[in-house]
């Protein structure tokens, strides 16, 4: 079969099988009375077993190296092959990404699409200082994009760019809350911390409702996070995760301050009296719970509290009772 039927039967074109041939990959068996390449049924095979292997993306001087050597093992080489793959599916990835996030804020112009990218490399840079002027310059004309915002929010460890990114994400809106949702999941504790922080300081009903189901995560510091966060917004649903929160001695002196803050009207703080009251009584409620517990009523108004500060101070535990008679003259200094 000479070159031109060769090409148009096999999809390979003439200047190509030229060049296989002159690297020695494929070389027509024969020629015509005329000194035509002259190609046979073994020949086109291997033009198929050439053509195979690079689909692969091998080389052709793998694909040489392959078909030649009786000893040439496939396994490294293909393993070589699955790891640049992959390199290159991240990197399309990556860049991929990156073009979503430009046009996600519709930019006008070329100069806006510049801007962009560089916010975006400040995102991702090694410098702090840098990351956090990326993060307080979303609010500018051109905003840094949220998903942006997002994956820095969650991987960000410096405390001053931490906070730079929880303030943009806060005026982000639903977007932002819905994004960090993913994180409340993450199988990686530091992560989950973050998006409950972040969330923490979302205005708006769709952070709210987040925060609300984070009171069943079965990770402490997520459900503290929030349990603090809806308690100082008022919402009595982070009453029992509060008073956890108290009696195992995990940011309590700040869970009896948005306890205080939920106390509001007089039936509210004598039923968080009585709660407080309750976990005192309980057999289970350890030593110095109970001294924390004590303490917590200190920010409950109402006779509730009071009463059962007066029964306090005179409980078998002397720190309970000194700490009770305290909180009641200070009660009564300030009636």
């Amino acid at each position: 079969m000479l070159i031109g039927e060769v090409a148009r039967r096999s999809g390979v074109s003439a200047r190509m099988l030229r060049h296989y041939e002159s690297l020695g990959l494929v070389r027509p068996s024969g020629r015509t009375g005329s000194g035509y390449r002259e190609y046979s049924g073994d020949d086109i095979r291997r033009i198929f077993h050439v053509e195979s292997l690079r689909s692969l993306g091998l080389s052709l001087r793998d694909i040489g190296r392959a078909l030649d050597d009786p000893g040439f093992a496939p396994t490294s080489l293909v393993g070589d092959l699955i790891a640049r793959t992959r390199e290159r599916i991240a990197a399309e990835t990556e860049l991929l990404t990156r073009l979503d996030r430009i046009r996600a804020v519709e930019p006008g112009d070329w100069e806006d699409v510049l801007q962009v990218v560089a916010l975006l490399q400040a995102l991702t840079s090694t410098s702090p200082d840098a990351r956090q002027r990326a993060a307080l310059s979303s609010a500018g004309e051109v905003p840094v994009p949220v998903e942006a915002l997002v994956d820095a929010a969650l991987t960000e460890t410096e405390p001053n760019v931490a906070g730079a990114l929880r303030w943009a994400l806060a005026r982000s809106g639903d977007r932002g809350a819905e994004l960090l949702a993913v994180g409340l999941d993450s199988p990686t504790a530091a992560v989950r911390e973050r998006a409950v922080r972040s969330l923490a300081e979302m205005p708006g009903a769709e952070a709210a409702a987040l925060l609300r189901a984070a009171l069943a995560s079965p990770d402490a510091a997520v459900r503290g996070q929030a349990a603090l966060a809806l308690g100082t917004r008022g919402t009595a649903e982070a009453v029992p995760t509060l008073v956890d929160m108290i009696v195992e001695g995990r940011n309590d002196t700040d869970a009896a301050d948005a306890l205080s803050v939920l106390a509001g009207d007089a039936v509210t703080a004598d039923g968080l009296a009585a709660r407080l009251v309750d976990r005192l009584a309980d057999p289970a409620t350890e030593a110095p719970a109970r001294g924390r517990l004590t303490q917590a009523l200190a920010g409950i108004p109402g006779p509730t509290a009071s009463d059962a500060l007066a029964a306090l101070s005179g409980d078998a535990d002397p720190a309970v009772a000194l700490t009770a008679t305290y909180l009641l003259r200070l009660r009564a200094s300030n009636d």
